[in-house]
């Protein structure tokens, strides 16, 4: 069966066939002074193509983020890794994919920025290929600030400026950065026995220096610390402990299903195997120490483990960890969005509320809005957040409806 693909296509002259390179302008808090981003997490399109339920899966997500959307009003949507099943996908089109997750974005002339996951480096895809098909579309921001070979694609920041900003020149009230946890496999690569070569799970430290380095130079060009929230697929090892430590359903309310979750660096080895003869390598400890060494970095969302939902503070030295955070990160899990991967939790997005009062004491607002309306989660990153209470997160399924599992295909 040829595989089936449905969604939009990039804009294009009619006449020159040249792609669209409308560019939109930088963002912005509202006149409110809020800024919101709803994050969108292991969509999984391109799944089981050969099958009916695989295209049906895609045509359900699209319809989650639709669903998600009407109900919202974010200034900016993060695609958070595990956009396509790789591993499913074939050369020819793999990337196709993009413009169907994108589709209800551009309908509503939203903006995005994506990181990318392990399932978005495989055989016949990887993270450049991804980027290259999204900036076919002018409301991509997604971009690459780090080159090399070992460093990923999807590394880059950018600043949200006050309402009344028209242009670049003016000092951000918000960076966003967004980090690269690569994984899954190496494009168009096998080994002498022909089996996929596999690639690392963390942030590398290449990206880490770039990141401490840009940091200094926008404090020092700013002349002030400007704080600011990250995104990446892969939680950090930090994460796994605070979750082997204990998660209160009321003082940290989410799912907590994924048990033990899968951090970066699982499996590996410290010098490097990855032979199945080790649980953890430390190789995401330098990630973690900048991330909880740079001041004003209030949280870092992840996704990868789908069935997590919660936030924790990360504030204290955790057993089994050489790393002491200098300043207190909030480590989050986003909602399982797509109806590809594992998994039945009820599908949604985690909308993050940025006010501009706030901001001043490192506070955030976030919830997970779920496909079927209901609002789950919703709580304040604070400083008292760990201590306060809320209500525990209900545990809710739900099933493609339009998919038939039991109609299996052999993939040709």
């Amino acid at each position: 069966m040829d595989q089936v693909y449905i969604g939009h296509h990039p804009s294009t002259s009619e006449s020159s066939g040249q792609r669209n390179t409308n560019s939109f302008g930088p963002l912005t808090f509202k006149s409110d002074g809020t800024f919101q981003i709803s994050i969108f997490e292991d969509l999984h399109f391109g799944e089981n193509a050969w099958d009916q339920w695989g295209p049906q899966q895609d045509i359900n997500s699209v319809k989650v983020i639709n669903e998600i959307l009407e109900a919202e009003s974010p200034g900016l949507v993060v695609l958070n890794g595990d956009l396509i099943t790789g591993e499913n996908t074939f050369l020819e089109n793999s990337t196709s994919y993009v413009d169907q997750i994108v589709g209800p974005l551009v309908d509503r002339g939203l903006s995005w920025a994506s990181t990318y996951g392990n399932h978005d480096y495989d055989y016949n895809i990887s993270g450049n290929a991804i980027l290259a098909r999204e900036k076919l579309w002018p409301n991509s921001r997604t971009t690459q600030m780090v080159f090399g070979d070992e460093a990923g694609v999807s590394n880059y920041y950018l600043p949200v400026y006050d309402s009344d900003c028209s242009d670049e020149s003016c000092t951000p009230g918000l960076l966003l950065w967004f980090f690269d946890s690569r994984g899954g496999f190496r494009y168009q690569q096998k080994d002498g026995s022909g089996n996929r070569v596999g690639q690392p799970d963390w942030v590398d430290f290449s990206v880490v220096n770039w990141f401490l380095q840009t940091n200094a130079e926008l404090v020092n060009k700013y002349g002030k610390m400007i704080p600011s929230l990250g995104f990446v697929h892969i939680p950090t090892y930090a994460s796994y402990v605070l979750q082997e430590e204990g998660i209160d359903p009321h003082a940290e309310p989410g799912i907590n299903d994924d048990y033990p979750l899968a951090p970066q660096a699982q499996g590996w080895c410290a010098d490097g195997r990855n032979d199945g003869s080790c649980d953890y390598g430390g190789q995401d400890i330098p990630f973690m120490q900048a991330v909880s060494a740079v001041p004003g970095f209030i949280a870092l969302f992840s996704g990868h483990d789908h069935g997590d939902t919660f936030c924790a503070k990360w504030d204290r030295l955790l057993p089994n960890m050489t790393v002491t955070p200098q300043n207190y990160v909030n480590l989050c899990f986003s909602q399982h969005s797509g109806y590809g991967g594992y998994g039945n939790w009820e599908r949604g997005s985690r909308q993050v509320l940025v006010t501009k009062s706030k901001l001043m004491n490192s506070e955030i607002d976030t919830w997970i809005r779920l496909e079927s309306g209901n609002i789950v989660g919703s709580i304040s990153l604070n400083s008292t957040y760990g201590e306060d209470r809320y209500p525990a997160t209900n545990n809710t399924k739900t099933y493609c409806p339009t998919c038939n599992y039991t109609s299996v295909q052999e993939k040709t």
